[in-house]
């Protein structure tokens, strides 16, 4: 099949999911064109299987806001009419979805019939998407593509329950490669971020507000109290300046490194004991999963679809949200003695599994033959 991808290209989950499952349909012999406005981050080489397109949008006077939907719909006409794509698969209800409609029935004036799978991930749904200015724009994005699916059954709840929808929802969860998770890096060397006998605990996420990346400076507070740590604080958003504010007046300094984005994700989490993931909300957890493929066991709260991921007991605990005496508790317990610690981890690789890759992808394969079929 012909497929052309249409994504955010950035560090957040959405954008990371489109472009692993792209390099995964290129390997199984598609041919994957990505269509955003830059190239990837995860996006490392293209090959004769994997092609970007860049959508440039002109920068005239007359907007105040450069329309990028106009721009991305007419780029995708061009690219399925050029490539003869098959199916196009849009990661966002807006604008990827919106655009992607404008780009159906463009093509369709010129006979052209191209399907549409449409990927929920999250904000899309509950917070730009719930806004009232957005919601009809959002839930005829949604009732006019061919396929609809979500990252978690969690989310298609908040859907349904949000928007008048007609279409039904396919749940395909997000997914980790879990044989190229590597923790046996030969420089995985624990003393270049903690002491001999310390934990090392890792929080991972774009530092906004929904992260509650507070929590996680409150809830390593609690827990270094009892049991020697490092916190490793990985990303880059507009919450970072207060918890560096809150490291600095629980005088934290020199137990809290501020690492940045980065691409070495699995590098970081090899040294990592514990992970926290406090957020308010989450339509699915990839951060969790990608700490539990490194055998890293989870500290989160229960909100969305993470306990879909994490499970409670067995690869870390659960709390409501904004209950940190209990998940420093938590992360007392699996971290106070080596025995706890590696069942905890042992149980965390394990379910990871339940995500390969490997499994998810088909699903993919058997929505787009599926919806072809339908247009035959």
């Amino acid at each position: 099949m012909k497929i052309a991808i249409v994504c955010y290209p950035t560090f957040g989950g959405s954008g990371v999911v489109a472009t692993e499952l792209g390099i995964a349909l290129s390997h199984r012999g598609h041919e994957v064109h990505f269509v955003t406005y830059k190239q990837p981050v995860r996006l490392a080489l293209l090959n004769d299987n994997i092609h970007f397109h860049e959508v440039n949008v002109p920068d005239y006077a007359l907007f105040h806001y450069q329309p990028y939907e106009l721009a991305l719909s007419s780029k995708l006409v061009n690219i399925v009419k050029k490539h003869d794509i098959d199916i196009l698969h849009v990661h966002y209800a807006i604008p990827h979805a919106y655009a992607g409609y404008m780009a159906k029935m463009m093509l369709k004036e010129e006979g052209i019939h191209i399907p549409m799978v449409t990927t929920l991930h999250g904000t899309d749904i509950t917070l730009v998407g719930s806004h009232p200015f957005y919601r009809p724009a959002v839930a005829f994005s949604i009732n006019n593509s061919d396929v609809v699916t979500s990252v978690s059954d969690s989310l298609k709840q908040d859907t349904l329950r949000l928007f008048d929808i007609t279409q039904e929802i396919d749940v395909v969860p997000n997914f980790i490669d879990v044989g190229a998770s590597d923790s046996s890096f030969t420089d995985c060397q624990r003393d270049l971020m903690a002491d001999e006998g310390e934990r090392i605990i890792t929080h991972i996420s774009n530092f906004r507000k929904v992260k509650r990346v507070q929590d996680v400076i409150e809830i390593f507070h609690r827990i270094q109290l009892e049991v020697p740590s490092k916190l490793l604080m990985v990303g880059e958003g507009p919450e970072r300046e207060g918890a560096e504010e809150l490291v600095a007046k629980l005088g934290l300094e020199d137990k809290v490194k501020f690492l940045g984005n980065s691409n070495e994700i699995d590098k970081i989490l090899c040294f990592s004991d514990l992970f926290l993931l406090p957020s308010e909300a989450e339509s699915f957890g990839l951060a969790a999963l990608e700490a539990m493929v490194n055998r890293v066991p989870v500290v989160s709260s229960n909100a969305g679809g993470i306990p879909e991921v994490n499970i409670d007991g067995v690869t870390g605990y659960l709390s409501n949200v904004g209950n940190i005496a209990e998940m420093a508790l938590n992360g007392i317990r699996i971290l106070g003695d080596d025995t706890t610690l590696e069942k905890f981890k042992d149980n965390a690789q394990r379910e990871a599994g339940r995500f390969d890759i490997h499994k998810v992808v088909p699903l993919y394969e058997e929505l787009y033959e599926r919806v072809l079929v339908a247009q035959e």
